[in-house]
């Protein structure tokens, strides 16, 4: 099944790409891979205070629908990708909250229904004390096409 169907399927429609608001580019195309600068949620707040282990798994999910969005702008056909190669997945949280990787899945599970077995991909999912515009959820990605 091509990504397009797949996703209509999911009911995703992808957000409009807007240019970044800082002196950096929202990817970079070398060689076979696409590296996606950092999406954020529009969730805010902070993990293990304001915002449950469950509603950061949806902001995840949300994020990760925003890095496809922009693999889309970088490459176009997004039948074109290969390999989800790697996610680096940032969580605003309190000191003792530990379920980043719980958080993160929300864009790994995604990222695994719309591509199958080309979403799988390495992953970090670390704890910050803080994001930008106090999101609750920042991830970048690596991807590989052809």
């Amino acid at each position: 099944m091509k990504i397009e169907q797949r996703l209509e399927q999911l009911g995703i429609v992808l957000p409009e790409v807007k240019p970044p608001m800082f002196s950096f580019v929202p990817w970079v195309k070398s060689g076979q891979l696409v590296f996606i600068s950092g999406q954020v949620s529009s969730l805010k707040g902070k993990l293990g205070r304001e915002v449950s282990t469950e509603q950061g798994y949806h902001a995840a999910r949300e994020v990760a629908i925003r890095l496809i969005a922009v693999l889309k702008d970088a490459v176009g056909d997004l039948d074109r990708v290969s390999r989800v190669v790697k996610l680096l997945g940032m969580v605003n949280s309190m000191p003792d909250f530990e379920e980043q990787p719980r958080v993160i899945n929300g864009a790994s599970d995604l990222l695994l229904e719309v591509f199958g077995e080309r979403g799988r991909h390495a992953r970090s999912a670390v704890g910050m004390a803080q994001l930008p515009f106090s999101s609750s959820v920042e991830i970048e990605g690596i991807f590989e096409v052809v």
